[in-house]
């Protein structure tokens, strides 16, 4: 799927008030809280900092505020390769490979992009200090020699965990800053499994392998992984993918239909967040944990093993999700109804199908989406015919608007037009119709699950523009549609270049989204000059 949505949490609900206790501990009440919450963030006329039992620490709008506001913008405590594991360079998160042609630091021998890699020394890079550790405890030979996936992703996980393990030692305030977020520590200590991860590839490596156990108690450790777990968000532009932690951007409540949208400068991994559509006073201020393109199951699903708490805002409590149907099956038994969860809220419950009374274990249902999802997977993400293959073939089992369904559409919007055999001037009226049928549908779910200014709906908007002015300019050349259509249609292209290039212009300079925001305002300039 095309990129999970960052992180931070909040926490279950019949786990709130241990949250709130934990959070006015940390805060050491009354009269430290202020100052504790002049860490965090700044004064800001926009919002505040509040607590409840359900969403421990979080922020409220102190104002109405428009859609386009500048909300946060902070630069990061620390930042490191995500917890996928991939490869990349530990200077600025670019991929790289294990091969012996690879660049590696003559140091500590892990692998850069190259001798001149800008993040070497940096302090959002790979330090000297890191280099030390890494070169003492020879974990760069140990990636020439280990083979297995989870080895190597075990060894990534590590360095975001080791930097700020070692702002005790070398930044003490920065230190005190993360320790002051979050970790659902007692909560991880009862997830068996996701306690004996951390203890067996993370704690015990640190303290007996690493020979840390004299710098850093178990429990020490386990926070610092709570921590991360909970707060970070994942960052990166132009091929660069790192997961980073904030002052203070952590504080933003979860809902699967956020009212925030952010981003990040690919120079200094400043976060940059604003509102995506206007918010009311005393609003909360949101974001969204998991991607918004998930069904509902897949969502909650991943939001509690993430951050351990289950989502029970708007969208999942309803069944139909915001009239989008993300989730929907087309029922096997009638082929007329659609199948939707009984219960939203509870995993196991049964899928009924709304024209029949066709009924679908919860169980069969994640077995059919587990296996969907591999099928899509093992397709290149640029072999259009594959894509359409399985849009035509799984659509009698999706509904219209399935998550599946809909990240192909994504996916194919984006292909047409840029690939050789399809970029725009070769293809045929039929293949930019589809291009314009799945831009629009798409549109129109982003528009109910990330509307106002979300970078989703200015990417697609802009992919919208050229099939439309194409289709137009054929038609009206070979006088299919009269003038007045054509210049109506023309309205639409100019709209949508210009919200495009509005919001993709809120990028950071430089990115390829800002760069594509550019596009849009010269393209825009053209027809309006015409």
């Amino acid at each position: 799927m095309p990129g999970n949505k960052r992180n931070t949490t909040k926490k279950k609900s019949s786990q709130r008030t241990h949250h709130l206790n934990t959070g006015l501990r940390q805060l050491s009440l009354a009269n430290d809280t202020e100052k504790n919450e002049e860490i965090l963030l700044p004064q800001s006329d926009k919002y505040r900092i509040t607590y409840s039992d359900r969403y421990g620490r979080y922020l409220l709008a102190k104002r109405n505020l428009p859609a386009g506001e500048l909300l946060i913008t902070e630069k990061p405590l620390v930042v490191g390769p995500c917890a996928s594991g991939e490869p990349v360079c530990l200077g600025c998160y670019k991929p790289v490979t294990l091969t012996t042609l690879q660049y590696r630091c003559p140091n500590c021998k892990w692998p850069l992009c190259g001798k001149e890699c800008p993040g070497v020394h940096q302090p959002y890079g790979h330090s000297a200090c890191e280099c030390e550790l890494l070169k003492r405890e020879n974990t760069g030979q140990r990636l020439h020699t280990i083979t297995p996936a989870d080895k190597i992703k075990n060894l990534y996980e590590l360095v975001a965990i080791v930097r700020i393990l070692l702002m005790k030692i070398h930044e003490t305030d920065q230190y005190q800053r993360i320790r002051l977020m979050e970790s659902h520590l007692e909560m991880r200590k009862q997830n068996s499994d996701l306690w004996q991860h951390y203890e067996e590839n993370i704690v015990q490596e640190l303290r007996e392998r690493w020979h840390l156990s004299n710098d850093f108690t178990a429990e020490e450790i386990h926070t610092v992984c709570g921590i991360v777990d909970v707060n970070c968000f994942e960052i990166g532009q132009n091929s660069a993918k790192a997961r980073a932690l904030y002052p203070g951007a952590f504080l933003l409540a979860h809902d699967c239909c956020p009212n925030t949208a952010h981003t990040d400068n690919p120079d200094t991994y400043e976060i940059i967040l604003r509102t995506s559509r206007g918010i009311k006073k005393n609003e909360s201020i949101t974001l969204s944990y998991a991607y918004t393109l998930q069904g509902t199951l897949k969502r909650r699903d991943f939001i509690q093993k993430s951050k351990l708490f289950w989502c029970c805002c708007q969208r999942c409590t309803d069944p139909y999700e915001l009239g989008t149907d993300c989730s929907a099956l087309t029922c096997s038994s009638c082929q007329r109804g659609l199948l939707r969860s009984s219960n939203p809220l509870v995993q196991e419950a049964e899928w009924r199908c709304d024209k029949c009374d066709f009924i679908m274990n919860s169980q069969d249902v994640v077995q059919l989406l587990e296996k969907l999802n591999n099928i899509l997977d093992s397709i290149d993400v640029h072999d259009v015919q594959g894509l359409e293959n399985f849009m035509k073939r799984y659509s009698v089992l999706l509904g219209s608007n399935h998550y599946l369904l809909l990240y192909v559409k994504y996916t194919l919007c984006q292909i047409y037009g840029r690939i050789e055999g399809y970029l725009l001037s070769d293809m045929s009226l039929e293949d930019l119709k589809r291009k314009e049928k799945y831009c629009r549908e798409f549109l129109q779910v982003a528009d109910i699950l990330q509307p106002g200014l979300s970078k989703l709906r200015g990417l697609i908007m802009y992919e919208l523009h050229a099939p439309i002015m194409m289709i137009s300019q054929h038609l009206c050349s070979q006088h299919l549609i009269t003038r007045k259509d054509f210049n109506k249609r023309l309205r639409e292209v100019i709209e949508l270049l210009k919200e495009s290039s509005l919001i993709l212009q809120m990028e950071p300079k430089g990115s390829n989204d800002y760069q594509m925001g550019l596009a849009a305002e010269e393209g825009l300039k053209q027809l309006e000059g015409n």
